[in-house]
């Protein structure tokens, strides 16, 4: 595992930037991608959250890149200047257009919320039907499939987060798995392999062996992302990514940047 693609520091939800990259170089990685999250939308909903989250690197990004450029100076580790934006089809212009003023390394794109809330908030799915609940897990692979579909995005994160929600796990279908593995053959995004929950009550990678070797079957190459919030958190998550890749034959690639 040469780079870890998916990294939060303070400028979002994590911790110090240089102790992320410290825990990094230590981890034995040789690149460290920063993707703070960001939200762009005029929806009323993103922006709530936007402003409850602190999730606005877009106002901010340009006090990283510069923290950024002072460490590329003086460690042996490649620290590369990337965002993770949260996507709905509706946003799709305000994106793009942020993206291509800003230009960033490269981009992360993800899908946090359906029904207006973000999937891991477990109690507001548990009060609705199960009908309800299957609707909701085709709403996510339909965005999922928008994202991916925009090629807005070098990479889209943790590709079945709707798994980490129990009362929306195991109702994703294969013939959903199928749709999104046929969108990254025709798309140049690609999917990460995500331990952001390996170590925690989840306890799996995304994407779960079943929707794994769907992928797989199609050819979709995959690259790495701990999904890091705090310096401790990467080097067991770079472990057991390089544990799951092994054990699936997974392949894996690097971004041309």
């Amino acid at each position: 595992m040469r780079c870890d693609y998916h990294t939060h520091t303070t400028y979002s939800d994590g911790s110090f930037l240089g102790w992320m990259v410290h825990a990094a170089e230590s981890a034995g990685l040789d690149a460290i991608g920063i993707t703070d999250h960001c939200i762009v939308s005029s929806r009323e909903g993103p922006r709530h959250q936007r402003e409850n989250m602190g999730f606005n690197l877009d106002v901010t990004y340009e006090r990283r890149r510069a923290a950024i450029d002072a460490l590329n100076e003086r460690r042996d580790i490649d620290v590369i200047d990337g965002v993770e934006m949260d996507f709905h089809p509706d946003d799709e212009t305000e994106i793009a257009a942020f993206l291509d003023e800003v230009g960033f390394e490269y981009a992360v794109g993800s899908v946090h919320e359906v029904d207006g809330t973000n999937v891991h908030f477990e109690d507001h799915f548990a009060e609705q039907s199960a009908a309800a609940r299957r609707d909701h897990v085709t709403t996510y692979f339909d965005r999922l499939v928008a994202l991916i579909e925009s090629e807005l995005f070098d990479i889209a994160a943790h590709v079945d987060l709707i798994e980490r929600n129990s009362t929306l796990r195991g109702l994703a279908t294969d013939e959903q798995y199928r749709r999104v593995a046929e969108a990254f053959t025709d798309s140049r995004t690609v999917p990460e392999l995500n331990a952001g929950r390996v170590l925690s009550e989840y306890g799996e990678v995304h994407p779960t062996p079943q929707f794994m070797e769907i992928l797989r079957e199609e050819g979709v190459e995959f690259v790495f992302g701990t999904d890091s919030h705090d310096p401790s958190e990467i080097e067991p998550r770079k472990e057991e990514l390089e544990k799951f890749a092994a054990t699936h034959g997974v392949e894996t690639t690097t971004l041309a940047l």
